[in-house]
């Protein structure tokens, strides 16, 4: 079954609870985007969000920590609430060191990659984690257009993890909606991130019913 896990990067945050409220009931996860302005030109949210988000909801929070030094807070994040932490392998850090520290606070673990980064670089590592992140949008920014390019690394990787015989989810975020899902679960992934095709929709529970289904 598709896994759907709505960006709150497209959600009201002047009422951030009953956004996720709208969804909770129907998505598997809750996508959190995390930026420092240096990794990626753009600041979004911390700490401070995250813990409120945890107050209000059960939901399972995947947190995608776009920073450039990620084992510098994954602590932080995980004492937070987070569920999953995905960092990306493009960042400043020991790939290894990561995934064993978010692993040691017993939380699941994912890398994340960039439409430009070869999908042979992040293969080491996809049997120590519990899902791999591809971005089909340059990450930093909602709402840009769906990039097809990167399904070939998609589908790269789904034979890859048949092979290795392991349950590792392959993700997908940036320009989602019921067109490119369809393409996206075609060539693999199985964990949709959807941001502004849910929350800018007229009944974002019903979208995620929908992409669920695919």
């Amino acid at each position: 079954m598709t896994k759907i896990s709505p960006s709150i990067l497209a959600a009201d945050f002047s009422n951030l609870k009953a956004e996720i409220e709208k969804v909770s009931d129907y998505a598997q996860m809750l996508h959190i985007d995390v930026m420092d302005g240096h990794f990626v030109p753009n600041i979004s949210m911390g700490v401070p969000v995250l813990q409120s988000i945890r107050k209000n909801t059960n939901m399972f929070l995947d947190v995608h920590l776009m920073i450039s030094k990620p084992q510098d807070y994954v602590d932080a994040f995980i004492k937070a609430g987070a569920d999953l932490i995905c960092f990306h392998l493009e960042s400043d850090c020991d790939a290894k060191e990561v995934i064993e520290k978010v692993r040691s606070a017993g939380k699941k673990v994912a890398i994340a990659i960039k439409p430009n980064t070869p999908v042979e670089d992040v293969m080491p590592y996809v049997e120590y984690l519990d899902m791999v992140l591809v971005m089909t949008v340059e990450p930093g920014f909602g709402g840009q257009a769906f990039m097809p390019e990167t399904m070939t690394k998609v589908k790269a990787l789904r034979q890859y993890i048949n092979k290795l015989d392991k349950d590792i989810d392959i993700q997908v975020d940036g320009g989602i909606n019921r067109q490119t899902a369809i393409v996206a679960v075609e060539n693999g992934a199985n964990v949709l991130v959807a941001g502004s095709s849910v929350f800018n929709s007229e009944n974002p529970a019903l979208e995620v019913e929908y992409l669920r289904g695919l």
